[in-house]
């Protein structure tokens, strides 16, 4: 019933920006009230692997090889999670996923991880970065 849906992926040459979004829809019985949101990635011949998430209270955290260049954020009234990418490099390039974790209490670090396997998944969207 509940579904995410990314959108925004494309492609960038290097040091280029994208903004990806994560709509969330039908959680009538939740009401979208998770612990907390992520974004993960998994490029061609790569396991998937965390780039950054954010719980109910805005606590974040991020994958070292994004720090410092992308930002994630939500809009709670819009169901809606973001993840701002800026000074894209190669090694971007990946399909990008949203995902969502229900629940009152969490490790961000198990989350980004991949510890604990999460309760919602969308499609993806890819991002494609040339040189």
């Amino acid at each position: 019933q509940v579904q995410l849906v990314e959108s925004g992926g494309g492609s960038v040459q290097s040091g280029g920006s994208l903004r990806l979004s994560c709509a969330a829809s039908g959680d009538n019985y939740y009401n979208y009230n998770w612990f907390a949101m992520a974004w993960f990635r998994q490029a061609p011949g790569k396991q998937r692997e965390g780039v950054a998430v954010i719980d109910r209270d805005g606590n974040t955290k991020f994958a070292d090889f994004v720090k410092g260049r992308f930002t994630i954020s939500q809009d709670n009234a819009e169901h809606t999670l973001y993840l701002q990418m800026n000074r894209l490099q190669a090694e971007d390039t990946a399909m990008y996923y949203c995902a969502a974790r229900r629940g009152s209490a969490g490790s961000l670090w198990q989350i980004i991880t991949g510890y604990y396997g999460m309760d919602y998944w969308g499609k993806g969207t890819l991002v494609t970065i040339s040189s």
